[in-house]
């Protein structure tokens, strides 16, 4: 049965990354509306198509490792980083903190995620990284 959910998660995860990363690259202002309930500016739209190229990259190099366990726990720690990164503006600028804050959710879900799928059973296998 957990093999069953790490499979289905697995499937799932980069997919959810390139789709977010997309939205990100090519309509940030909506996105950004959605998200903190106000117009977004054309900085926060630049930043936000960066943001969404980092996904998509991410979301292809780890596809194109075919998800091993070092590329999952990689990524994780690259997802843990952003989200300490968020997590910090959103202390020390409360101006952005609308934005921040739930960007830092979604970086440490995926984290969270790619993280969970390390330790999980795959095709029988630990993918643990070495």
């Amino acid at each position: 049965m957990k093999e069953q959910a790490a499979r289905a998660a697995l499937g799932l995860l980069q997919p959810a990354r390139a789709g977010y990363g997309g939205a990100l690259l090519v309509v940030p202002g909506p996105v950004i509306r959605m998200i903190t309930g106000r117009p977004a500016g054309s900085r926060a739209c630049a930043v936000a198509r960066l943001l969404g190229a980092r996904h998509l990259l991410q979301a292809l190099m780890t596809s194109a490792a075919a998800s091993s366990g070092d590329s999952l726990g990689i990524g994780a720690a690259i997802d843990l980083a952003h989200a300490a990164s968020m997590a910090g503006l959103a202390m020390a600028d409360r101006r952005v903190r609308r934005l921040t804050l739930p960007d830092a959710l979604i970086a440490a879900t995926f984290a969270a995620t790619g993280l969970s799928l390390v330790t999980a059973p795959v095709r029988g296998e630990r993918t643990r990284p070495r």
